[in-house]
C-alpha cells in the first residue's frame, strides 16, 4: 500500500513538472518575440496595399498612408527597419502564421474571430461601415461590392436578406471594387467610412456615402497570438506618441486633425 502511495505521488508530481515545463515555454515563446524582432532589426509588416488613407500606392508607386507613417515611427523608436510586404487581404492569418509577415497593420478591424486568432493591439482608431454609390439609392435589389476577408463581408451577409440586396459579389481589394461602381456593374460598395471619404475627396468623386451606416469598429495591429512582449512593446511607443504629440501629427497629416483614440 504504501509503495503504491508512493507511486501515485510520484506520477503527481512528474505531472506538475511537466505542466510547469509547459508553461515556462510557452513563457518562453511569448518573451522572444520583441526579442527576435531586434536581433533581426527588420519588422515585417503586412498590408492590403489598395486600402487608402491607411496603406496604398502612390502615383509613384510607393506604398504610403497613416498606417505606414506610424508604423515608421514605431520601427525607429524599435531600432528596427520596417518591411512593407503586400499581402492577400483574404489570407492574412496565413501570412502571419506561417511568418511571412510580422504583424497586420492597414485599418484591421476588431472582431471576436480575430481576437482569438491573434494577439491584438489596444485600439488606436475608430471607423463604421458604410454604403458608397453613385447616388442616394434604395438597397433592395441591389449589386454589393465588399472586400474578401473583410469584416464588411462578415457584417453585410446576415443584413441581405433584410435589406432585400440582390447579390453580394466579393472583391480582391476596395480600389477594383469602387473600378466597377463606376461603371455600373455594381450599385453600392460596402467599406470602411475612413477609406470612403479619402476616396471621394482625393479623386474628385460626387459619390454619395449612404444614411444606412450598420456598425462602428475600431482598429487595431494583429501579432501572432504568442507574441505578447512585441505586442505590448508597441502598445507602450503607441501610447509614447500620443503623450509627444507625434501620433496628432500625423493624424492631422492624412486626417485634418486627430482621430486617433489611444489614451
Amino acid at each position: 500500500m504504501k509503495n503504491k502511495i508512493i507511486k501515485i505521488l510520484v506520477i503527481i508530481g512528474i505531472i506538475i513538472i511537466g505542466i510547469i515545463i509547459g508553461m515556462n515555454f510557452r513563457k518562453g515563446q511569448q518573451d522572444n518575440s520583441l526579442k527576435s524582432i531586434k536581433e533581426k532589426k527588420t519588422l515585417i509588416l503586412g498590408l492590403d496595399d489598395s486600402f487608402p488613407p491607411m496603406g496604398f500606392r502612390n502615383e509613384n508607386n510607393e506604398i504610403v498612408g497613416f498606417d505606414i507613417d506610424v508604423a515608421k515611427e514605431v520601427c525607429k523608436r524599435l531600432g528596427v527597419e520596417l518591411k512593407l510586404q503586400p499581402i492577400s487581404w483574404e489570407a492574412k492569418e496565413q501570412e502571419l502564421n506561417t511568418n511571412n509577415i510580422d504583424c497586420i497593420w492597414n485599418g484591421m478591424s476588431k472582431n471576436e474571430e480575430r481576437e482569438k486568432a491573434m494577439c491584438l493591439s489596444n485600439p488606436y482608431m475608430k471607423n463604421q461601415m458604410v454604403f458608397v454609390a453613385k447616388e442616394k439609392i434604395d438597397l433592395k435589389g441591389k449589386k454589393i461590392g465588399v472586400q474578401s476577408g473583410s469584416t464588411a463581408e462578415e457584417i453585410i451577409e446576415p443584413v441581405k436578406k433584410e435589406k432585400q440586396i440582390k447579390e453580394i459579389i466579393p472583391y480582391e481589394d476596395n480600389i477594383t471594387a469602387f473600378m466597377d461602381l463606376e461603371t455600373g456593374r455594381i450599385d453600392a460598395v460596402f467599406t470602411d467610412e475612413i477609406l470612403a471619404n479619402y476616396f471621394i475627396a482625393s479623386n474628385n468623386k460626387d459619390y454619395k456615402v449612404l444614411d444606412e451606416a450598420l456598425e462602428e469598429e475600431e482598429y487595431v495591429i494583429g501579432f501572432r497570438k504568442q507574441d505578447t512582449t512585441l505586442c505590448n512593446k508597441v502598445n507602450e511607443i503607441l501610447k509614447q506618441m500620443k503623450k509627444d504629440g507625434t501620433l496628432k501629427s500625423i493624424s492631422e497629416k492624412w486626417f485634418g486633425k486627430d482621430v486617433t483614440i489611444i489614451k
